[in-house]
């Protein structure tokens, strides 16, 4: 199945509605849980609480049941990321579930004219928060001007809302839609904006927030001081002032109180001590299914905090979880998780990776030691490494044989696709791996056998991972360990915890870390593998991405990946998607030619559990950060049948 995530929706002149038409005559049904509430005079009818036009979802199976609880767990630091990937997802607009497109979100409909400089967005009129509140043009404009443009909330604009070097202006034009307008072409603008990127003008309701803003306060040191907040922007996000999608800041996920467009709502807070968050359904939330139902079937979301991935195992085979995708589902858990299906009551699915590569090794190029950083920066010391690892024996030992070996590279789907570039310096040797090595300068060794570096010490590399997303990284890295050690090379791999793993990379600390790479399909999107682009997840070369957003900081990289940089500037830059993909197929090529990080294997696809009485999940779909799986197919509609949980 191909997703060309070059998508046709770049042809900017685009207008959609998808199934809103006269769905305000069609409400029928909504969740006892509310209409009990509506019965008790504490909500207003399910009719006044919905928008004129809800946004219309089709069931995968069949129209769902409501009440119940949805069990799932969290593991480790940061880790909210598994709410966000569940509830967060609630756009302007957003991607269709099977990736193929763009669809409405929040916006009742949306439209871009060719030049791709100018965006407007229709809201759909009754639209409430959680709370009951209106969501209006005044919100998006609150986000833009007040927090995206607020420097001491924003100090530095995320790229995709940038083109020719300005921020993008946004317009109120009435109090349902609002025009978003760049200085010159931002090609990509709608597709980060359907992406896990995009929630920030949805996530800011102004009537809540303006009291705790410097801007709107009467006294806003007295509420600092009230806070025990250090300044007001501390007291700004403390109440929940920050996108929900910002992963690596988990306030938001740290208050009850901030009206939301979610369809749950906390009622509990992530790291609060209590070992559990709990969501409750919005009663105000937007979307209906085809029968007028209003979403979600589910009443609650239920999050026991975990230490470890073992323990969230031993939940999914005692029937302790009712449906997730993560951490426990690694190639060594999978013949005892499918062999325990009927026992635990529960089936499997399959999650399809967009990965380039399941396991991509990443040297530090800017490495804070000189000593360090010529080295790792030596292209044959780098090709003698990846020569030097059995990619083979890792797929049959940790992937039971699941995958093949490739190096992080366009997936056989995608238009990118180069069979040289996925296989390069893929083939284990040791004679290759000596020979490279030898050719960098290194052939000198120490008494044990291990090479020597330029100051004449043991070249010794430390390799970070966490032990996530049931990946086996740590097994991984124990057999990597013995490949480089047998060609003189020293490796001690270290699992960490991911928070600190994160720092670390961001602070340029590390020698080398292991990580997913993204950008299989999803190239224009995710394209921090191919170039320094992403200050976390461009583990390679922290400093080189630094400069490329603030040359004032980081450090300046190599005419290479600068070439590189302003070649993306320019897929940026046009709407022309010819243009775009020969851009892209440059920035590409120079990537196969630096070889700045090398991968393990491909991602043979992953799989999840359900309980047998939770239903709606499709059999297979995609699953991608930009694309949040599983949010984009539609939690919502996921339900648990009537009477079957206990």
């Amino acid at each position: 199945m191909k997703k060309l995530i070059v998508l046709a929706i770049l042809c900017f002149v685009l207008t959609l509605a998808l199934g809103t038409a006269g769905a305000q005559d069609m409400i029928v049904g909504e969740a006892p849980m509310l209409a009990a509430l509506v019965e008790a005079g504490e909500l207003p009818p399910v009719e006044e609480r919905l928008p004129a036009d809800p946004l219309v979802i089709t069931p995968y199976e069949r129209i769902g049941d409501y009440g119940g609880e949805w069990r799932s767990a969290m593991v480790g630091g940061l880790d909210h990321i598994w709410m966000i990937r569940l509830m967060a997802y609630e756009n302007l607009i957003r991607f269709t579930p099977d990736w193929s497109g763009l669809m409405p979100g929040v916006a009742k409909s949306f439209s871009g004219n060719s030049e791709a400089t100018e965006f407007i967005f229709e809201l759909r009129e009754g639209l409430r928060w959680s709370d009951g509140a209106p969501f209006t043009a005044d919100d998006i404009t609150f986000w833009y001007d007040d927090v995206l443009t607020n420097e001491d909330l924003t100090p530095t604009i995320a790229t995709w809302l940038i083109s020719g070097g300005e921020p993008l202006n946004v317009e109120k034009v009435d109090d349902f839609t609002v025009k978003f307008t760049f200085s010159t072409p931002n090609g990509l603008f709608l597709q980060n904006l359907a992406s896990i990127l995009g929630c920030g003008p949805t996530s800011y309701p102004r009537h809540y927030l303006e009291p705790f803003h410097k801007d709107y306060a009467e006294d806003i040191d007295a509420l600092v001081a009230e806070a025990g907040a250090g300044d007001w922007v501390e007291l700004f996000q403390s109440k929940g002032g920050v996108e929900p999608c910002f992963w690596t800041n988990t306030s938001f996920w740290q208050t009850t109180e901030i009206p939301t467009m979610h369809a749950w709502r906390l009622t509990s807070t992530y790291g609060g001590g209590s070992g559990r968050v709990v969501a409750e359904r919005n009663p105000y939330y937007y979307k209906t299914d085809p029968e007028g139902n209003q979403l979600p079937y589910i009443d609650r979301m239920i999050f026991d905090q975990l230490e470890d991935s073992e323990t969230l195992l031993l939940q999914v085979l005692n029937g302790d979880i009712d449906m997730m995708a993560r951490h426990f589902n690694s190639a060594a858990n999978r013949p005892i998780v499918y062999d325990n299906r009927e026992a635990g009551d529960y089936y499997a699915y399959g999650v399809v990776g967009e990965d380039a590569n399941m396991t991509a090794l990443a040297i530090n190029l800017t490495h804070l030691d000189p000593v360090k950083r010529e080295i790792f920066q030596n292209k044959d010391f780098r090709i003698g490494l990846s020569h030097a690892i059995n990619r083979q024996e890792i797929v049959d030992i940790v992937y039971l044989g699941r995958g093949e070996p490739r190096q992080i590279a366009p997936q056989a789907d995608s238009p990118f696709y180069d069979e040289e570039f996925a296989h390069q310096y893929t083939e284990y040797s040791v004679e290759l791996a000596n020979e490279h090595l030898d050719k960098a300068g290194y052939s000198e060794r120490d008494a044990e056998g291990f090479r020597l570096g330029p100051d004449g010490e043991r070249i010794s590399i430390i390799v970070e991972a966490g032990d996530l997303f049931g990946r086996g990284w740590p097994d991984v890295l124990e057999l990597i360990q013995g490949y480089w050690g047998a060609v003189g090379i020293h490796m001690e791999p270290r699992i960490i915890d991911r928070s600190l793993l994160v720092s670390r990379k961001v602070n340029s600390e590390h020698d080398a870390t292991i990580w997913g790479a993204s950008g299989g399909l999803d190239v224009y999107l995710t394209p921090i593998w191919y170039f320094p682009s992403d200050p976390v997840e461009s583990a390679y070369a922290p400093l080189w991405t630094k400069w490329y957003f603030d040359p004032a900081t980081g450090e300046e990289p190599p005419e290479a990946a600068q070439q590189q940089m302003a070649l993306f500037d320019q897929i940026k830059a046009t709407g022309d998607l010819e243009r775009q993909a020969e851009l892209m197929a440059e920035l590409l090529a120079i990537a196969q030619e630096e070889f700045y990080v090398m991968g393990i294997n491909s991602n043979p696809g992953g799989y999840g559990i359900a309980r047998n009485y939770f239903r709606n999940v499709p059999a297979t779909s995609t699953g991608s950060w930009k694309f949040p799986w599983p949010a984009p197919i539609n939690t919502t509609l996921f339900f648990i049948e009537a009477g079957a949980q206990q």
